[in-house]
């Protein structure tokens, strides 16, 4: 499970339209490590999540990432739904897999509309 951490980093940097590099600067994670979660399998460590989830601009990953998860009406998205926000439209509409057949499932907290 921790190998696809790196995976689902990978969706949510290329998500946000960032390079390796600059998701770097951002977190404060070196570049080295960063290419070596994405493309070698290391194992992503919970420190490394505090870092990516304590950026305000990937909080609305947090449930995805951690669970697989999404509640749109939360905020709470997965990277393929990250340009259809977060109004109910298209996003809730949207429960199919992400690129790296990681499985996008709606949360059973996510409010229900009619």
């Amino acid at each position: 499970m921790l190998k696809a951490y790196g995976k689902k980093l990978r969706l949510i940097r290329q998500s946000e339209g960032l390079t390796q590099a600059s998701m770097a600067k951002i977190t404060g994670i070196a570049i080295s490590a960063i290419k070596n979660y994405e493309t070698q399998g290391v194992e992503v460590g919970i420190s490394i999540i505090d870092r990516v989830l304590d950026r305000e601009e990937f909080r609305k990953y947090t449930m995805w990432l951690m669970t697989d998860e999404i509640a749109p009406s939360a905020g709470q998205i997965s990277p393929a739904l990250a340009h259809y926000g977060t109004d109910g439209g298209e996003a809730q509409k949207q429960t199919r897999k992400t690129g790296e057949d990681l499985d996008v499932k709606p949360s059973r907290y996510a409010q229900k509309t009619g």
